[in-house]
């Protein structure tokens, strides 16, 4: 009796010091006001789950770049004998691969149409036809550069995802930036995509990150519940905007892609006025297309503060230049992928919106899955370490690209400055399939890859052979944007196409390139200097480029100077006429579709 009252004594003392130790954790860290206490426990618990099992993921990972060869074989080996009882996997007799070469031997390298098939037999209900578990999701790659893609998801899949990724990139978040370690809610810029289902019930969608597969983390978020079932992209980032901006005390903005808080700070720009308004008042405005049981429960959370409202409007009418440090003094970092042709929207929110605000780019990843992972958040350069134990990788030196069934390296095989096309086997039912990424090699973490990305291959402007990745041209503008510094011109978005996808009557009979920019204080009437400065900037980034026009293969690019507002429009037309949802559009640096051009050329007239 006396050991049992003992050990329950004991319990209850250490059960208390827990309690006050919580209690006292919870007190010192900052917050934010708009917390309820349970939404405010929610995050303490998550924040204090995600850097242990961070911390633990990100030991795993350099243990497994440490022995990178016998990871990718010990994955590559566990894939093949989960599938090979399906259709597929009897078709290439998985159960008789030993190896990584047996492997790479006995099975070809693939593109989408090899799955197109399979895909459709799943989508209308049929099982074990490529993947032996049943897909929480069919998820669509955005189809802005070209077809689109339906790619099988499984649970195991977004769970590694989340473990191997997501931990391990808030686990670097919380180290590399300590005030983000806080109890501040957090900006998340996404909105509810449109699925439809399979003949299976199963949805076919979007699968980037969304409110409908983020139901657990949304009391962390500044927008409350309710505003996350707006389905129209304006109304829901409105509102996104008016809830953050009611909490002065936000830690954290969050998006996909780094396009997307620019263009959430473009709306807040333009609508600051309403927004202070209803801050203000504790009514939204009535003119925003909200269903009305959803109007009514946002206007009950939003209640009227006089005291905040006058306090932004003072900042707002200040100007725009370092806005998110002003309204959103305790920000600590703002979290959206901004490598390739996102670099763009990073320079354009560091230089002018998110003055004094670090950005980090924590994920590597697409549809197909977890590529790799930024361990290093204070690095101005974007680089990540592949990640062994989500994909089985391979590597085509880039010059081989152009053949079908080309040689491949393993990762361990990878040389320090080599450009290469990542092959990937992933836990979806792809198989040594070619996606179309190019990346960089720029160092190793252990003996695993560090890469950085370059390019998607159907993003090239190719009309002699010449080959001129979007990387090459966006280095040019990046240096011809160099020298337009003190003019106050300024790069609002691009995008190329090669001229025969242009209508007849062009100036121009060679082939070239057509250049469509949209410059903000740009004074139109001024094609052919830019046109000029770009070509001139080209033909020192792109040596084959600079080869061909000396040859007078290729005519000089064009450039179009197009109209305020333009690439707006043209996003909404994108989400009209793609497969892409919102929080996954990608504005294509290169056009492949007639139409896209087309709708460019089109505005042009007006």
């Amino acid at each position: 009796m006396g050991i049992t009252r003992k050990i329950l004594t004991g319990g209850a003392a250490v059960l208390c010091t827990g309690v006050a130790y919580v209690v006292w954790d919870i007190s010192r860290r900052r917050k934010s006001h708009t917390h309820t206490y349970r939404s405010l426990f929610d995050q303490y618990v998550s924040y204090r789950v995600f850097s242990l099992v961070g911390r633990h993921m990100r030991n795993k990972l350099e243990k497994d770049c440490d022995n990178v060869a016998a990871v990718q074989e010990e994955v590559l080996l566990q894939r093949l004998k989960e599938h090979a009882n399906t259709e597929y996997g009897r078709t290439y007799r998985f159960a008789e691969i030993t190896s990584r070469e047996d492997y790479r031997t006995s099975h070809p390298l693939t593109r989408y149409e090899h799955y197109r098939d399979y895909v459709d037999r799943m989508i209308a209900g049929e099982e074990m036809v490529l993947t032996a578990f049943k897909p929480i999701v069919f998820g669509t790659t955005s189809g802005t550069s070209g077809k689109y893609s339906i790619i099988p998801m499984g649970q195991q899949q977004r769970i590694n995802f989340f473990l191997q990724g997501v931990t391990v990139a808030l686990s670097c978040m919380f180290e590399g930036f300590p005030e983000s370690d806080n109890l501040q809610k957090d900006l998340k810029i996404f909105h509810m995509p449109h699925f439809r289902e399979s003949a299976a019930g199963i949805p076919i969608g979007p699968n980037s990150s969304s409110p409908a597969n983020s139901q657990a983390m949304l009391n962390l978020y500044s927008t409350p519940k309710p505003g996350f079932d707006i389905m129209s992209e304006r109304e829901a980032l409105y509102v996104h905007l008016l809830f953050a901006l009611k909490d002065r005390d936000l830690g954290l903005i969050e998006a996909n892609f780094s396009f997307r808080v620019h263009t959430a700070l473009v709306m807040m720009e333009a609508c600051w006025e309403q927004l202070v308004t209803d801050i203000e008042t504790g009514c939204i405005h009535p003119n925003l297309d909200i269903p009305n049981n959803t109007r009514a429960e946002l206007d009950k959370l939003l209640k009227p503060d006089p005291a905040r409202a006058q306090e932004l409007r003072e900042e707002f009418q200040k100007g725009f230049e370092g806005i998110m440090r002003r309204v959103w003094p305790y920000l600590g970092v703002v979290l959206a992928t901004d490598t390739g042709s996102f670099d763009l929207y990073r320079q354009k929110l560091q230089s002018h919106y998110c003055k004094g605000v670090p950005m980090y780019s924590p994920i590597y990843g697409a549809t197909e899955g977890l590529v790799g992972v930024n361990i290093w958040p204070n690095h101005e350069e974007r680089h990540y370490v592949l990640c062994p134990r989500s994909m089985v990788m391979e590597l085509i030196p880039v010059d081989s690209s152009d053949q079908d069934q080309p040689h491949t390296l393993w990762l361990e095989q990878a040389q320090l400055g080599g450009v290469y096309e990542l092959v990937i086997t992933n836990a979806g039912g792809l198989f040594r399939y070619r996606f179309g990424d190019v990346v960089k090699v720029v160092g190793f973490y252990n003996k695993c890859p560090v890469i950085q990305f370059m390019y998607r291959q159907g993003q090239m402007l190719n009309v002699r052979g010449e080959k001129t990745s979007e990387d090459m041209f966006y280095q040019a503008l990046k240096l011809v944007k160099e020298t337009w510094a003190d003019t106050g011109v300024h790069v609002v978005d691009y995008c190329c196409a090669e001229s025969v996808l242009v209508q007849e009557g062009q100036a121009e009979p060679r082939p070239h390139y057509v250049v469509i920019l949209e410059l903000q204080d740009g004074g139109r009437g001024q094609d052919e200097h830019y046109a000029q400065q770009l070509e001139d900037m080209l033909r020192k980034t792109a040596y084959m480029y600079d080869r061909c026009r000396t040859q007078g293969s290729i005519g000089p690019l064009v450039v179009h100077l197009m109209p305020e507002g333009c690439f707006s429009e043209y996003r909404q037309h994108l989400l009209s006429n793609t497969m892409a949802g919102s929080n996954q559009l990608k504005v294509p640096r290169v056009m492949r579709r007639k139409g896209d051009v087309d709708f460019m050329m089109d505005k042009l007239k007006e």
